[in-house]
């Protein structure tokens, strides 16, 4: 058995490394190390309250506004108070801009340019994939950036700026749209339409929504082999991705875009084999047995929660702490909110080959034709005129979680208040349910069991465990607080 380290990996935000035991070719083992201490959670120690507005959206520039988001509803929990009409659909409607931006940019960005290295030089169409999406030099980049760039012309209507915004707030939203701006964020919605319907998809969004099994999914890329959307299905089937990067079979979601009853656009809940379960959010704990911390005896849940840095031991290889759910691994992110909201495209999927890379892309891509609808109908609900916050107070004591849904999965913000002060403040990230390492009882964490039995032969980088990585779009500096 050989070992191999992996790392650091590009178009990755942040640190990553792998440890990999190979026998024979194939991966026995695999270790993922987050290896950046932020520190955020003790920033916030002895601080009001409020600053976590400040502090939090600069975990990370790239999902900013979801760490606001997740602020601000602990906040408002805490302080007994609900968002306006017009701030619930602000709130949305920046939140969602955020995800379906970062979508984009993983699939045109991070995941797609790995065809169009020299690894896949010999293979069929090689030529035509490195024209598209070869990184720096193909075509398909300039154009969705410019898309992407105007669809983010909705944060600063909304929000004034991106990222790190203090518009969102416990009450709702600072900034009210008028009228005239309102016609705008129409505009600026319908352009966006018009690039994922012409370039991503070659087709209706309502098209790709009304996907129900794999065999619409094949029919799909026959009927617009043109789309971006059909090239990834064409490389998907050439190189099995169908058969790589499965993980466990429990899916959490904390639901995604509340609505003026407390449901959600994408449900809430835990899939598990094949059954969508309720989600006690309560049976969360966080184990630190493999992680470079100290001072938890035994895994805890975020409320009494600590985090700090221990002496290297021999059992841990990561600062990243490993988050379970009544003990057991979840994987997060757009697969499990679309298997836990019921789409039957992705239900397919997982019921014959589990959650995988291709499945995770898919799902993603699926996203982006469910959203911007639901963008439009929130656009079209605003009331120009009418208030887009509800007022706060200061809070002497208590206690808010905010659980919301970012790009790359379930979020949790957990925050403790005694006498005006924040005693304790804990985050869980998306990236640190997915990449987390080892718990008390041996179990790996979702990417180390995805990488876990994947052939990679005697290639010192195979490009197969960069497709895996991708297939979770990490945030790595998201990951440890």
């Amino acid at each position: 058995m050989s070992r191999r380290l992996l790392g650091p990996f590009n178009r990755v935000e942040g640190d990553l490394e792998i440890t990999l035991e190979v026998e024979d070719g194939v991966i026995r083992q695999a270790r993922v190390n987050s290896p950046l201490f932020r520190g955020f959670e003790h920033i916030l120690q002895g601080k009001p309250p409020q600053d976590a507005l400040v502090y939090t959206p600069r975990i990370c520039g790239i999902c900013s506004v979801s760490q606001s988001v997740a602020a601000a509803t602990a906040l408002a929990q805490a302080q007994g108070i609900a968002p306006t009409e017009n701030g619930r659909l602000a709130t949305n409607l920046i939140l969602a801009t955020e995800n379906l931006a970062d979508h984009l940019t993983h699939f045109y960005l991070f995941f797609m340019p790995d065809f169009a290295r020299d690894a896949y030089r010999n293979q069929h169409g090689f030529d035509t994939t490195a024209h598209r999406f070869k990184a720096q030099q193909g075509s398909a980049a300039p154009e969705m950036l410019a898309a992407r760039a105007g669809f983010m012309h909705i944060t600063g209507l909304l929000a004034g700026k991106w990222p790190h915004s203090l518009a969102l707030q416990p009450g709702g939203t600072t900034r009210p749209v008028e009228a005239a701006e309102k016609s705008r964020l129409g505009t600026l919605l319908r352009a966006f339409r018009h690039f994922l319907e012409t370039r991503l998809f070659a087709a209706p969004l309502e098209a790709i929504d009304a996907l129900d099994s794999s065999q619409a999914l094949d029919a799909f890329a026959e009927q617009h082999p043109d789309s971006d959307f059909a090239h990834f299905l064409r490389l998907s089937d050439q190189h099995r991705l169908q058969l790589l990067g499965r993980a466990g079979d429990l899916f959490m979601s904390y639901g995604a875009y509340p609505d003026e009853s407390g449901e959600h656009l994408f449900g809430r809940g835990i899939w598990e084999n094949g059954r969508q379960q309720t989600l006690d959010s309560e049976a969360i704990r966080e184990d630190l047995s493999h992680s470079w911390l100290n001072a938890q005896s035994e895994p805890l849940h975020p409320w009494q929660g600590s985090t700090l840095p221990g002496d290297d031991d021999d059992q841990g290889y990561s600062w990243c702490k490993a988050p379970r759910l009544d003990g057991q691994i979840a994987e997060v992110g757009a697969l499990a909110r679309q298997l836990n909201d019921g789409h039957p495209l992705i239900l397919d999927l997982v019921r014959h080959q589990g959650g995988n890379v291709r499945a995770r892309v898919v799902a993603r891509l699926l996203e982006l034709a469910r959203v911007v609808p639901a963008m439009e109908d929130w656009v079209r609900a605003l009331r120009p005129g009418a208030s887009f916050c509800t007022p706060t107070r200061p809070i002497e004591e208590g206690r808010g979680a905010g659980l919301v849904e970012a790009a790359r999965g379930s979020l949790g913000h957990w925050m403790v208040i005694r006498h005006q002060r924040i005693i304790n403040y804990q985050i869980i990230a998306p990236t640190t349910w997915n990449f987390s390492p080892r718990d008390r009882d041996e179990q790996p964490g979702p990417l180390e069991q995805a990488l876990q039995g994947t052939m990679v032969g005697n290639d010192d980088d195979p490009v197969v465990i960069q497709h895996i990585i991708r297939s979770f779009d990490p945030c790595m500096v998201c990951t440890v607080h």
